[in-house]
């Protein structure tokens, strides 16, 4: 077993690289294994086929199959921005809202230079080469159930790792490293109670009993990862929502004093996180690729975007936004009119009924 002294450096220099959390655990099979291929096998990971491929599979059951060598996992948190320190300001036409993770920039290519410079002071702390990968939201494996056996937190009935001092607004991140560290102690306590805030609060009911979600039910979900249309019985669900949501981490009682510092790629861009809806429907290629560039909204391609753009445009209720909604029946993506035509709907009809 390696020093007790090189884990505790390889932990402070981890803090100094803006990781508030730190922890280490085995790379033995993970816990809740079972849920998640139930989750898979009920259809609930939607279009993410990817998650469901055998491959996946098989390294998602033992992190082994990734890196043979593998003897610790470091498992890490960096915070982002808490949702309440943005407000929405008051203008003339109505905004939509994007999921505060995306307010800045891509976290994948920020953190993952984080993650090799770490891995680089390992080296030098051991003195040779040490098998390694790295991830952040993208690997082959369960971050959370990870994150909870390195002691970093519990997985809420919100699906999200929370941790009793910072809540639960941060990434994760992992290093399969090829050397033995001494485990942290897990978090086998459950700190939810009855609070079923986040159940409450789920305007589209996504969330299931056993900690997981019905992905095709969740507004993240709907908006990032879905690339067809939106079931037009959800879209009223959807509110103002572009891209992502925090509804069921906004409502958790333990992010009621989560305020960390945030590294300066996380800060908010201009007009991210609340956009003029008006403004973001006129949006062309070139201007969508220039605004979103190294930004996580990318993922959702323009056409996505302005599809869930035109959704909040119909959730706002405001006729004032029909003249936009009209013109832009023009654009190229023939996915939009079919939404175009249920957001002017939505409006005239709703105007009716009151």
């Amino acid at each position: 077993m390696i020093s007790v002294d090189l884990k505790q450096k390889i932990k402070n220099q981890a803090q100094r690289q803006g990781f508030l959390l730190t922890g280490i655990t085995s790379p033995e099979p993970p816990q809740h294994l079972s849920t998640f291929e139930q989750w898979l096998n009920s259809g609930y990971h939607g279009s993410m086929g990817y998650l469901a491929t055998d491959q996946a599979r098989t390294r998602r059951a033992d992190p082994r199959k990734i890196l043979p060598e593998c003897k610790s996992i470091l498992v890490l948190g960096t915070p982002y921005s808490n949702p309440k320190s943005a407000e929405a300001t008051e203008r003339n036409s109505p905004t939509g809202r994007v999921a505060s993770y995306a307010w800045g920039d891509d976290y994948h290519k920020i953190l993952n230079a984080k993650l090799k410079e770490l891995v680089a002071f390992i080296e030098a702390q051991v003195g040779h080469a040490v098998p390694n990968r790295y991830y952040t939201d993208t690997g082959p494996i369960l971050e959370r159930d990870l994150a909870q056996r390195a002691g970093l937190g519990w997985i809420g009935k919100n699906t999200c790792l929370i941790n009793p001092k910072e809540g639960s607004y941060f990434f994760l991140a992992e290093i399969l490293l090829g050397i033995d560290l001494d485990p942290d102690v897990p978090v086998t306590t459950d700190h939810c109670g009855t609070c079923t805030r986040c159940i409450e609060a789920c305007p589209t009911d996504c969330i299931l009993p056993n900690r997981t979600i019905d992905a095709q039910r969740c507004i993240s979900y709907l908006t990032i990862e879905l690339k067809e249309d939106i079931p037009e019985d959800i879209r009223p669900l959807i509110g103002d929502w572009v891209f992502g949501c925090d509804i069921c981490q906004s409502v958790c009682p333990w992010n009621r004093f989560s305020d960390q510092e945030v590294d300066d790629a996380f800060t908010p861009r201009v007009d991210v996180p609340h956009p003029n809806l008006i403004h973001e429907l006129e949006i062309l290629p070139e201007s969508f690729s220039r605004k979103f560039k190294n930004s996580p909204v990318k993922r959702a391609k323009r056409r996505g975007y302005l599809r869930n753009v035109i959704v909040a445009m119909g959730n706002s209720q405001n006729p004032s936004v029909i003249p936009a909604l009209e013109k832009a029946k023009d654009d190229e993506e023939p996915m939009l009119n079919e939404h175009i035509a249920w957001a002017i709907d939505n409006i005239k009809k709703t105007r009716y009924e009151e």
